[in-house]
């Protein structure tokens, strides 16, 4: 259950950091609300995780999974440019997520 919500905090993270970008300095309302429910709740969920998983793991886990789908939701959006080199980088920062739940044994 433990990596179920952090792979869903790991999601979350994502929503956070483009609602942030969106709300322009927080000027604009609605995607500062966004931004503050999904911080909190993936933070939440992050510290939930974290009972265990160790936090080496989760944290970089959590980290990962925000940073590959915010570029890559960046791409898909138009927010950034598409290159084989990012997305080769993407696969590269997914295959070592995977390979860091597959190593991990806890605390």
């Amino acid at each position: 259950m433990s990596w179920i919500i952090l792979i869903a905090s790991g999601v979350l993270e994502a929503v956070w950091a483009t609602a942030l970008g969106k709300s322009e300095g927080f000027t604009k309302l609605w995607p500062s609300i966004i931004f503050g429910v999904a911080l909190v709740v993936s933070m939440g969920g992050l510290a939930w995780a974290m009972r265990d998983i160790s936090t080496g793991t989760a944290y970089a886990v959590w980290v990962g999974i925000g940073a590959s789908l915010t570029v890559a939701w960046a791409m898909i959006t138009g927010d950034t440019d598409v290159s084989w080199v990012k997305i080769l980088l993407l696969v590269g920062l997914v295959g070592c997520i995977v390979g860091l739940k597959l190593v991990d044994t806890g605390h």
